[in-house]
């Protein structure tokens, strides 16, 4: 009964996707949907969708499980990454080894931000929802710091330009980069230890105990895997943008948990399947362009936004069976 339900899930999501693709060729004409267009739009999905995972991962692990710091780690990891690889790397006479280098202190800005969110919410006992919520202002007031609060363009710097637009057999690198991480985040859910232990401390973290299973260890670690995934989506804005800021996607963190709850993951924690997380990160991006080819506002999509993950919150909470069922 639980996997025809999930299975639910995933077809509702997949038909959201078509229903979306559909209403776009008929409101915004053929040019919605030519290769172009629809390259540049799973060229964007990345950077959400990496912050949306490490969303999910967080809510699965229980207890308020959250993640607000995701974006602001993701900008600091870009400034201080290209800060210090223009340092050590010629950009002009070396490329590719600058492009490694950046990617590489940028994991590792990611790994020690992750690091310091685990440590603060699984030992020093914060809820997750204040001590990501104190880590984004750290991470941001840092990223102001180091860049006096504007952007810094990084120029034309051709392999990371290539990684965040060039399209490999239609498919833009950094969307494949995005589909491996989300199926080797997939498997572990549900295949390997970390998933199943992860899975039971989100469900009943009194049983996950008294089972043996370390709850500081594995918060230690699932906010770690957060911080890095917010790094790659770090990577992936700069290399899309040529540029890094302190202040980029300032609503991403409201969007990555819309796309979470979107997915079935239930902010009470235990539950969560990354193919419908994919699926909702596609659609909220094919919806976002839909608004952009109908040159709706940016302010009217985020209030869009918020009404909608009220709205997915709130019916989390009630069931319709209680009202839909006769009165005896």
């Amino acid at each position: 009964m639980v996997r025809l339900r999930l299975d639910r899930q995933t077809l509702f999501l997949g038909a959201i996707n078509v229903l979306v693709l559909a209403a776009g060729a008929v409101l915004a004409g053929n040019g919605f949907l030519d290769s172009y267009n629809l390259q540049s739009m799973a060229a964007q999905v990345p950077e959400l969708g990496l912050l949306a995972l490490g969303v999910t991962l967080a809510m699965i692990s229980g207890n308020g499980g959250i993640d607000l710091s995701g974006i602001a780690l993701a900008n600091l990891a870009g400034i201080i990454a290209f800060g210090v690889a223009k340092s050590l790397v010629p950009v002009d006479d070396a490329p590719l080894m600058f492009s490694w280098t950046f990617a590489g202190l940028a994991l590792l800005v990611g790994l020690a931000g992750g690091v310091l969110n685990g440590l603060i919410i699984a030992y020093a006992r914060l809820t997750p929802l204040i001590a990501t919520l104190g880590t984004q202002l750290v991470f941001t007031g840092l990223a102001i710091y180091l860049t006096n609060g504007s952007a810094v363009g990084m120029g034309y710097i051709e392999p990371l330009d290539d990684f965040g637009n060039l399209p490999v057999l239609g498919v833009p690198l950094c969307f494949a980069l995005f589909l491996v991480i989300a199926a080797v985040l997939g498997f572990s859910l549900v295949y390997t230890r970390f998933g199943v232990q992860l899975m039971l401390l989100g469900s009943n973290a009194k049983a996950a105990r008294y089972g043996g299973i370390n709850e500081k260890r594995m918060l230690l670690v699932t906010y770690t895997i957060c911080g890095v995934l917010a790094s790659v989506a770090g990577i992936v804005i700069a290399a899309r943008n040529s540029s890094v800021k302190w202040d980029y996607g300032s609503s991403y963190v409201l969007i990555a948990i819309l796309i979470a709850v979107l997915g079935g993951v239930k902010p009470d924690g235990g539950h969560g399947k990354v193919i419908c997380v994919l699926l909702a990160s596609t659609a909220l991006q094919i919806l976002s362009s839909l608004f952009n080819f109908m040159n709706i506002s940016n302010f009217f999509r985020d209030l869009a936004w918020g009404l909608l993950l009220l709205m997915l919150l709130a019916s989390a909470r009630v069931s319709l069976g209680t009202w839909l069922r006769p009165n005896r």
